[in-house]
């Protein structure tokens, strides 16, 4: 009797240990899978990168030498949208450290004065020689960043370094080794704008904007505790089973608790990053693939609205947004006394699935929402009307204020209207009647963008 108890004994422990082992084989071979799709998907933005990074070279080394006005304004416009698109890829690589923050601040600011100075070239406005040595100084560095990532790519692809080795190790310096792992390529990056502080022009981007009050934040500063509390329950606290400081980034536009959260119930992973000054959601984004489309635009902008509301930004109204991969990226504008105000801005990502908030981004709304005091227009709209184009059919008009390049605000009359087949914004100073913008509306199968 006793040796066939011991006999069970030992095959309840078997069964045990291979129920276990299966287990932990699973969960390898999830965890792996999981990180070769994370691999791979930051593999395509740092190609992406390094691409966008040889075209902005290309196209400075074209402005330097550019003579013709027109030419050079088309070839500014470029280097403006190239550099746009690097600075979205390299959002998207796991990077969190100085290096990262240059690198941002560079891309930027390469985007903003591009863009400033083929304002410039489209008025037929000659460059002058400190803005010609200005372009020529940015090429210079932009050659550095390429060849630093062109290298960078090159320890990747020959596995000298690994994504893993990055993720494992977030909050560590890259300017060191880390794990003996050779990162010099970083290093490289780190040290191409050791000396570079920035451009110093009296123009739409000059070095002041990005330390000018941040309106939307408030005064009251938090500590790491209470921004991962805000963190949960922005998320739910019912839906987080786990959530872990990456890095304190104390050096971009608004200081930031980034955060990784593990939701329960799920095969999911998120990330959230909470600013210090004020406890404030900068961003949320969930890394959840969605696989069909059960609900449409207009459910999912009521979605959105209810769940801006809920969270305490009121009066919020849709702009623009695109659909990609069953997820739909609404764009929503602050509204006062029914004028549509642009810089305070939200984005906002839901899955078409299931309505589920997948991500959000406050950036414009943080740095510039407050009550404004709303002028009366010194012109008429009858008026403003009469100084649109005659061949422009209106469809909306309205009041609003739009940000300018130089992150100032334009009181403004906006008219939505059709030439031909081709949609416009037409932006009228609603003190000056003077024109200030004019906007193509792009329809796409994905959604309604402006350019």
């Amino acid at each position: 009797m006793k040796e066939n108890k011991d006999r069970l004994f030992i095959g309840v422990i078997l069964i045990l240990l291979i129920i276990l082992g299966l287990a932990a084989y699973f969960i390898y071979n999830k965890d792996k899978q999981i990180k070769q799709t994370s691999a791979t998907s930051y593999d395509m933005a740092f190609n992406e990168l390094v691409g966008y990074v040889q075209n902005i070279e290309n196209f400075l080394a074209k402005a330097t030498i550019s003579s013709d006005s027109t030419h050079g304004a088309e070839t500014l416009t470029e280097v403006w949208r190239q550099a746009d698109l690097a600075v979205s890829y390299l959002s998207q690589i796991p990077l969190t450290t100085e290096e990262l923050t240059k690198t941002a601040k560079f891309l930027n600011q390469v985007s903003e004065y591009s863009y400033s100075l083929s304002r410039k070239s489209i008025n037929n406005e000659d460059l002058t020689q400190e803005e010609l040595d200005n372009l020529e100084m940015l090429h210079d560095y932009s050659l550095d960043l390429k060849d630093s990532l062109n290298q960078m790519l090159d320890d990747l692809n020959s596995g000298a370094i690994s994504w893993d080795d990055i993720t494992k190790n977030k909050n560590k310096d890259y300017t060191q080794q880390v794990d003996n792992v050779s990162l010099d390529t970083l290093v490289n990056i780190d040290n191409n704008f050791n000396e570079y502080a920035g451009l110093i022009y009296d123009g739409a981007f000059s070095e002041h904007i990005e330390t000018m009050e941040k309106k939307g934040l408030g005064t009251e500063e938090v500590d790491e505790e209470r921004a991962k509390q805000i963190a949960k329950e922005f998320i739910g606290e019912d839906k987080v089973e786990e959530i872990n400081l990456n890095s304190f980034i104390e050096n971009g536009n608004i200081p930031v608790y980034d955060f990784s959260v593990k939701i329960k119930d799920h095969d999911q992973k998120a990330s959230i990053s909470i600013s210090k000054q004020g406890g404030k959601v900068v961003l949320m984004n969930n890394l959840r693939n969605v696989e069909n489309s059960n609900i449409g635009r207009e459910e999912a902008n009521e979605i959105g609205k209810k769940f801006l509301s809920e969270k305490g930004f009121n009066n919020m109204k849709e702009t623009y947004y695109q659909t990609l991969e069953n997820v739909i990226t609404i764009n929503y504008a602050y509204t006062q006394e029914n004028v549509v105000i642009y810089p305070d801005l939200i984005k906002l990502k839901i899955g078409l699935d299931n309505g589920e908030i997948l991500g959000i981004e406050t950036n414009g709304y943080l740095n510039s929402h407050t009550q404004r005091q709303i002028p009366t227009p010194k012109i008429s709209i009858e008026e403003a009307k009469a100084s649109l184009n005659k061949k422009l059919n209106i469809e909306s008009e309205g009041l609003a204020i739009i940000p300018t390049e130089w992150k100032t605000e334009i009181f403004c009359y906006e008219f939505k209207g059709k030439v031909e087949e081709t949609e416009f914004l037409v932006y009228i100073n609603a003190e000056t009647g003077k024109e200030e913008n004019i906007l193509v509306i792009v329809e796409t199968e994905g959604g309604i963008l402006t350019k």
